[in-house]
């Protein structure tokens, strides 16, 4: 049950990282700033988060893992209140950095305490329960916060969270024992892991996908307005993005158990930058009318392979570090977050220089980094087997 509570911690994470994309129009027009500068808010929780959770699983190493959560979720749930009476831009920068650090500090000390409580053979369960959360959280939570705040305002969709972290938070209190394990990874060991020439290649490309992808994410309603889709429509659409990073997830680690990490990456990269590239073609050289359905089908294979991808290439860390996996996955959370954070800066200028048109080509231009990094790591590969 008290992994239960974890997931939904992360349920609530996952919610209010993913859908300030869909709320970046609404923000934009009651503070009366450009969507660019609104989704500079994107950037500031994803680089927050990126540095800061490493630096704070580290401060906070040797506290009950039960108050270390109770900090973090208090701090996460405190951030999304700030951001409810937010007036200023300002302000809302710093609430979204404020929530940052509670998430940051809150993910991996939950997938620690999956694997503490949990028995031996039912610990990849415990932490898939946890990260299940945030797969949930783009099926479920991003569609309805997006819908809350196009039709109640932006500020609802904070409260929603706030709720949802406070649930999360009454359940750990009274559900989580006492006197879980308290010590976790070094400084030192997780720079040690980080300098392995292989595991950094990896992160490089982890972060290369989180650029490519998020440059389009991030101001995905910015196009879908353009193409005459309303508030509830930009919902629907969020959801056909969710369930299809749900059967990406889903497929890419069962394709990672089938054909292996690196075939199962590579493919996901190759449907992600086929997909992102296309979305400009589409908004390029269609109709509005002809574009809507085809550009709401490519957002699915979007999240199909952009989604495939992350199995596999966990799967991949933890082969390369069998002795010290979480410290591999941690890293590959703050790489992640470090791509998410260059993207939404990356797609901000391209709002300002060019047009959202130009997001899926860009997007799709980091994918093909990241899968030129896969690639290139397999060649490697061949030649020293050779």
């Amino acid at each position: 049950m008290s992994i239960l509570w974890l997931a939904v911690a992360a349920f609530a994470i996952g919610t209010e990282a993913f859908v300030i994309a869909g709320l970046l129009p609404v923000i934009a027009a009651d503070l009366q700033i450009s969507l660019a500068a609104t989704g500079q808010l994107v950037t500031a929780y994803a680089l927050t988060y990126a540095i800061g959770s490493p630096i704070l699983a580290v401060t906070f190493n040797n506290l009950d893992r039960r108050t270390v959560l109770t900090l973090a979720l208090g701090c996460f749930i405190a951030g999304n209140l700030l951001a409810v009476v937010a007036a200023s831009f300002a302000m809302l920068l710093a609430s979204r950095m404020l929530m940052a650090v509670g998430a940051g500090l809150c993910m991996p000390t939950a997938l620690a305490v999956a694997v503490a409580i949990a028995s031996p053979e039912r610990r990849g369960r415990a932490i898939a329960l946890v990260t299940s959360g945030l797969t949930v959280a783009t099926v479920l939570g991003v569609p309805l916060g997006t819908w809350i705040g196009s039709h109640y305002g932006w500020r609802a969709t904070f409260i929603l969270v706030a709720g949802l972290g406070a649930i999360a938070l009454a359940g750990l209190l009274f559900g989580l024992p006492r006197g879980l394990p308290r010590a976790t990874a070094t400084m030192a060991q997780r720079l040690a892991v980080a300098r392995r020439s292989a595991v950094l290649h990896a992160l490089s490309v982890t972060a290369l996908w989180g650029i490519g992808g998020f440059t389009v994410f991030t101001y995905l309603a910015v196009p879908l307005h353009g193409l005459g889709f309303g508030p509830t429509e930009i919902s629907l659409a969020l959801l056909v993005f969710g369930i299809a990073a749900a059967i990406g997830n889903m497929l890419g680690g069962t394709l990672a158990d089938r054909i292996g990490p690196a075939p199962t990456a590579t493919l996901g990269l190759v449907v992600a930058m086929m997909a992102l590239m296309l979305q400009s073609v589409a908004l390029k050289y269609l109709s509005p009318e002809h574009a809507r359905p085809v550009f709401l089908s490519l957002i699915f294979f979007q999240g199909i392979g952009g989604w495939m991808f992350y199995p596999g290439q966990v799967a991949n860390l933890v082969h390369l570090e069998p002795q010290a996996p979480m410290i591999a996955l941690s890293l590959n959370a703050s790489a992640m977050y470090l791509g998410f954070a260059i993207g939404g800066a990356l797609g901000g200028l391209v709002l300002t220089g060019l047009s959202p048109d130009d997001l899926g080509w860009v997007g799709g231009c980091g994918v093909a980094a990241a899968l030129a990094g896969v690639l290139l790591r397999g060649w490697q590969r061949q030649l020293k087997t050779a």
